[in-house]
């Protein structure tokens, strides 16, 4: 699990640092939105822990920041107010669980893991777990053990760097990701992707995988960000359709 805390106490920073990283998670900490903002767009995280009262840009506006760019990271708020109209407002913007000052961490664990759980479980109706290790898409089934690529159940050639982009952008459906962000999730699997390279890669996933690659319905540009993939329903039979 790879967390990544926004408070300006360093104190607290320092402590969860610590005792998340003994519970075996991957932790960054840091200061200000500024700097949030940067490494959400240079690397991939999974939860992100959010102290709502700072100064200049507070918690709340970046969640509402965050939520409004798109970004689906799972959002948990810290406070040291127990004002529930507070915590309604934190939920309202976006965050997706609540924990006043001071806090038990045993129990910020919990929540970390319960929120993790939750988000891996979550359906999208877009994307469907075909068989075990794959993604389906439209008439495409990504097979992420196999580094294989199915349409309508005949496999399409695909190059590593390629299906490691694929992959990357499949598993962050509806989600807007930028280039270094892409390059880093492909690495993590094997897959070698550079700045240098990655538009063209973008550009032959677009000329295997989409109707039309000069207007793109599944890989779309999101000008200044990167790209964001936009899955299409897996087709289901006529006779469920017209149900």
């Amino acid at each position: 699990m790879k967390i990544i805390i926004l408070d300006d106490d360093s104190e607290i920073r320092s402590m969860l640092e610590r005792y998340l990283s003994m519970q075996g998670m991957n932790v960054r900490a840091v200061a200000q939105a500024a700097d949030l903002y940067r490494l959400l767009s240079r690397e991939p995280f999974d939860l992100l822990v959010l102290d709502v009262s700072m100064p200049g840009e507070d918690g709340l506006s970046v969640c509402r920041s965050l939520r409004a760019s798109g970004e689906t990271l799972p959002i948990l708020m810290l406070t040291a107010r127990g004002d529930p109209v507070d915590r309604i407002v934190g939920l309202e913007m976006g965050a997706d669980d609540y924990l006043c000052k001071p806090f038990d961490p045993r129990e910020l664990v919990a929540r970390i893991k319960a929120l993790l759980r939750g988000r891996q479980l979550s359906l999208r109706a877009e994307v469907r777990s075909g068989e075990a290790g794959c993604i389906v898409f439209g008439p495409w089934e990504l097979d992420l053990q196999k580094a294989r690529l199915r349409r309508d159940g005949v496999e399409v050639e695909i190059k590593p760097a390629e299906h490691g982009l694929l992959r990357a952008l499949a598993m962050h459906p509806n989600r807007p990701l930028g280039r270094d962000k892409l390059i880093a999730l492909s690495k993590e699997w094997g897959a070698e992707v550079s700045r240098r390279s990655i538009d063209v890669q973008i550009l032959r996933l677009r000329r295997l995988i989409e109707e039309d690659h000069a207007s793109p319905r599944l890989i779309r540009t999101v000008w200044g960000t990167g790209y964001i993939f936009v899955p299409q329903a897996p087709a289901e039979p006529a006779l469920e359709r017209n149900t």
